[in-house]
Order: structure tokens, then sequence, then C-alpha cells
């Protein structure tokens, strides 16, 4: 385990799926995000708790795409068809290496082989992940020797209050479209979220674990594709105060309420995982790209370099 600080933040991160195992904000007790207590754990237990997912998160329809005249048929993990997170082999289920340390960043590495998952191409990646007073930055960037996909995403379940569930959490996102899905979660068109719940754009609340609500795991379009870092959403726990602000470069937030959440080993501190425990806020390019000539592009090409930046700052009212 490696541990980064700054004056506010300590993070302590994994080279396993270069993960953030926990995160803790000066004078608040709790852990601002779900782990395991146990690493050997994090392979069959962990739901992606705080992973790095690639190399393309999210879901591929069919398991399969088309690039550039090409067929790829990529791992089906997801219910026996579909593929999900670069597949059971993805990079979230992968050691990288440590490429750099210092006291308020790490670096790690990891290569991809062409053909691995299914997926063309080899692949280069590094994630850094650096604490600058209360925000936590991440910046990756991936590049390939033949023509690929590549669409990264940080998995962090996030609670910022400490108690069992969300239902004292309310979130806000700047995005006038969503992403509706079919019964696989596979996105079918995109449409306003206008008068739907997922509209957030004036704050919606969580549900509690034992709230009977129809499951939220959903890609919320924030813009037609990558450009400049900017504020995107904000979670803000009522009880607690805590404030999160999430700044990307990225078109899309998949946001994912926990609600199948149900981790039958300890937690960060003793704590027990149950449903709605945590709310995953993944900034990342939208779902299926590779099947949605209209969406926006995830290809990757040799010379060309992939990257994101996404930041998480704490505030305490």
């Amino acid at each position: 385990m490696i541990e980064i600080a700054s004056s506010a933040l300590t993070a302590r991160l994994l080279p396993m799926g270069a993960i953030l195992r926990d995160l803790r904000l000066a004078g608040h007790e709790a852990p601002l995000v779900l782990g395991l207590a146990d690493d050997a754990h994090y392979p069959e237990h962990s739901n992606y708790m705080g992973a790095t997912a690639g190399r393309v998160a999210n879901r591929i329809g069919g398991a399969r795409f088309v690039l550039d005249g090409a067929e790829h048929r990529t791992d089906p993990n997801f219910r026996d068809r579909h593929t999900l997170h670069g597949g059971s082999r993805g990079m979230g289920k992968r050691v990288w290496d440590v490429v750099e340390t210092v006291p308020d960043a790490v670096t790690f590495g990891i290569d991809l082989a062409d053909g691995e998952m299914g997926f063309p191409g080899a692949l280069r990646a590094t994630a850094r992940f650096a604490v600058e007073g209360s925000t936590l930055r991440i910046d990756y960037e991936a590049t390939c020797d033949a023509p690929t996909v590549c669409n990264l995403a940080h998995h962090s379940y996030w609670n910022l209050d400490g108690t069992e569930d969300l239902r004292h959490h309310v979130l806000t996102v700047d995005a006038d479209r969503y992403l509706p899905v079919d019964d696989d979660l596979i996105p079918t068109r995109v449409a306003p979220v206008a008068g739907t719940r997922f509209d957030f754009r004036d704050g919606r609340r969580f549900g509690g674990r034992d709230d009977d609500l129809p499951l939220l795991d959903h890609n919320l379009c924030l813009s037609d594709g990558q450009g400049p870092l900017r504020d995107v959403a904000m979670l803000h726990s009522e009880r607690s105060g805590i404030a999160m602000t999430i700044a990307t470069t990225e078109p899309g937030l998949q946001v994912y309420d926990g609600a199948k959440l149900a981790t039958p080993v300890p937690g960060l501190d003793g704590r027990t995982y149950r449903a709605r425990a945590g709310a995953a806020l993944e900034p990342q390019g939208w779902p299926d790209a590779p099947n949605n000539p209209g969406f926006p592009s995830v290809a990757l090409r040799p010379g060309g370099t992939y990257r994101q930046t996404t930041t998480f700052a704490f505030s305490k009212g």
C-alpha cells in the first residue's frame, strides 16, 4: 500500500487495479470512499471499489464492436453477453507497476497486450494520483501501437458522512441529457433529463438502503466530447456538511447509486457495506460508444495520446 498526503487529504492506494483504497479529510474521522479492510479481498469482493476501469470502462453491448471495418469480439464478462470495464481481466483487475512516488503523488503504469480481452493493439497507460490541499487529482494517459479504443474511469464509491447509506446525500450534475438503457443496462438513445428522475440540475437526493427505488446506473451527458477541465457535479452530505465538487475533461458522468452492494467482507474501519452504502460517480466517455457512431468517439490511434484529468475537491460548510 502507498500513502500520499497533503495538509488536508490522506490517500492510500494499491498497485492492484490502481485502486484508491482509502481517502481521509482532516477534521473528518470517517473515510470518504468505500474500501476493504483486507487487501486480499479486492479481486473477488470489491465491486471495482476505487479501481481504474479500462481499457474501456462501462459496457460494450454484445461484447463486440467494429473499428475501421474490422470486427472485434471482447470478453463477455457481464451477463455472459456484454463486456464490462474491459473484461474479466481489465485494468481494474490487474496489478500495475509503480512508476514514481513522491510525498503527495504516485504514478502507476500498465501494459496491455494486443488482443488482450479481445481488444486490438498494445496499450500503455499511466494513472497519476495527487493530493493538492483538499483536492484529489487524477490524470490518465494512454498510447497504442495500432488502432484501438480507450475509455478510462475512476470507480470510487463515495460516502461523505460515514453513515450506512446515502440518504443524507444530494447530487447536483450539470447535464441536460442522459442515456436510457435496456434491461441489460446497454444505452439505447440520447434523451432529455427534463421531467425525469435523471434531472440532477437543481440537486436530487439519493435513497437509503431500505428504499424501494429503481436502480440508478446511467450516464449523464455532460458534453459532446472531451474538453477543458471544468466543474460538472457536486455531491453534498447534509449530515456532515462535506461537499465534493467534481471537475473533469470528460463528456459523461456515470452515476451508480450502489443499490446492489452487498459486500460479504469487512470494509474500512470494520464497516458493513449494504445497498446504497456509497455512490459511484465516474467521469468517462459515454458507454457503448464503439457501437454508437453518434456518441463521442473513444477511438485511439498510433501517434495520438488519450488524456483525462478529473479532480475531486472537498470543502466543509
